[in-house]
């Protein structure tokens, strides 16, 4: 079996990830034809004072481990001096370190699955301060990480910290547009009826790949700001400025690789809505909510916003599935896949270029559409 050539699996959740890693490992399981789990238990307990130790509860010698973490978990708490103390990223990510270390090099290979890059947004230096995600980076190769999966990185430059070992950055988009076609059925992939818009410079880049592989027009936000004064650690955005064609009559999404407050996107989609925009869907990789998801209800009550669309990579509040402008967008079957081929030493190549799967599923949406438009409008003729 391929298995035993190229070493057994183990997969490592870390607090927070386990309901994700277990449909992985299902799904890993389906794919491989057996009933053995991958998993590995681990924990990393913790004393009253806040200190912490890594806890492996089964030898990985020899193992193939991949560690899943999501260091923006805040659903995790721990117990310090009595009282119940969400984790944060920091502590997430001292946690990995300390699983790494309980695994002493006597892994065959340690590979890290972080969805969402611990300190992504402080990837550059703007002024005299920390390059965080570079030393998080470089921190990992120290301790004998050989490969680095994330998922659209907000800079993936910021690999350059690390060039003698794998750094993996993946999209979903494919993901996003089958859950799209699912919740939207009646939305068509014809240039004249839907555009791509990025809120700002920053996500141009996958703006222009989601609309060169959908054959779409693209239009883009840039964010004036006030540099005289720094506003919570950052300078305030004056205003969004649109570029780009006519709005008028059009279905809009908006794709990032994050929401956070959700303010920026709030403006945005106001200035779409003033231009006559149609329905706008926000496609956002990851869904922080930091400010709560009560601006997020007003903005649907408005008719500012359809549906937001992220994925499951990081924590979701609970409170978002019951919203009617929430879509989930699973990735476990994604991150399954990814894992199986980087278990057997294949090439990634694939896994990394959806084009062909996207192309495929816009053409069979668009033909079964058409075919619906057909015996509707046969039906009122009759």
């Amino acid at each position: 079996m391929k298995e035993e050539v190229f070493g057994k699996l183990g997969i490592i959740a870390m607090k927070g990830c386990e309901a994700f890693a277990n449909r992985v490992d299902n799904y890993l399981r389906e794919r491989r034809g057996t009933d053995e789990s991958y998993l590995v238990e681990v924990d990393c307990p913790r004393f009253g004072s806040g200190e912490a130790k890594g806890l492996l509860k089964q030898s990985v010698r020899g193992l193939d481990i991949m560690i899943i973490c999501d260091p923006f978990n805040y659903g995790v708490t721990y117990k310090m001096r009595g009282a119940a103390i969400p984790m944060t990223p920091d502590e997430h990510f001292a946690d990995l370190k300390r699983i790494v270390g309980a695994i002493e090099g006597k892994a065959r290979r340690i590979s890290v699955i972080m969805p969402m890059l611990y300190e992504g947004r402080q990837h550059k230096r703007t002024n005299r301060e920390s390059l965080d995600c570079a030393m998080m980076l470089r921190e990992l190769e120290f301790y004998g990480v050989k490969n680095f999966i994330t998922f659209d990185a907000h800079d993936d430059r910021v690999q350059n910290a690390i060039p003698l070992i794998g750094f993996d950055n993946y999209r979903p988009t494919y993901q996003m547009v089958k859950a799209l076609v699912k919740a939207v059925p009646d939305i068509s992939f014809d240039k004249e009826q839907l555009i791509i818009i990025s809120p700002d410079e920053g996500a141009m880049g996958r703006c222009m790949f989601f609309s060169s592989v959908a054959g779409l027009d693209v239009g883009m936000f840039y964010k004036r700001r006030d540099y005289s004064r720094i506003v919570d650690g950052k300078n305030p955005i004056v205003a969004h400025e649109y570029l780009g064609q006519d709005l008028t009559g059009k279905d809009v999404i908006i794709v990032d690789d994050m929401i956070s407050s959700g303010d920026s996107l709030f403006d945005v989609a106001k200035q779409i809505k003033k231009r006559g925009a149609k329905r706008i869907f926000n496609f956002a990789t990851f869904g922080l909510f930091t400010n709560g998801l009560e601006g997020f209800d007003k903005a649907y009550e408005e008719g500012i916003i359809d549906k937001i669309f992220t994925t499951n990579l990081i924590y979701n509040d609970p409170e978002l599935a019951n919203k009617p402008w929430y879509v989930e967008v699973s990735m476990c079957k994604y991150v399954s896949y990814i894992i199986d081929t980087l278990n057997h030493d294949e090439s990634i190549s694939n896994i990394l270029d959806p084009v062909k799967k996207i192309h495929a599923l816009i053409d069979k949406h668009t033909a079964e559409l058409g075919g619906q438009m057909k015996i509707e409008f046969d039906s009122t003729d009759n």
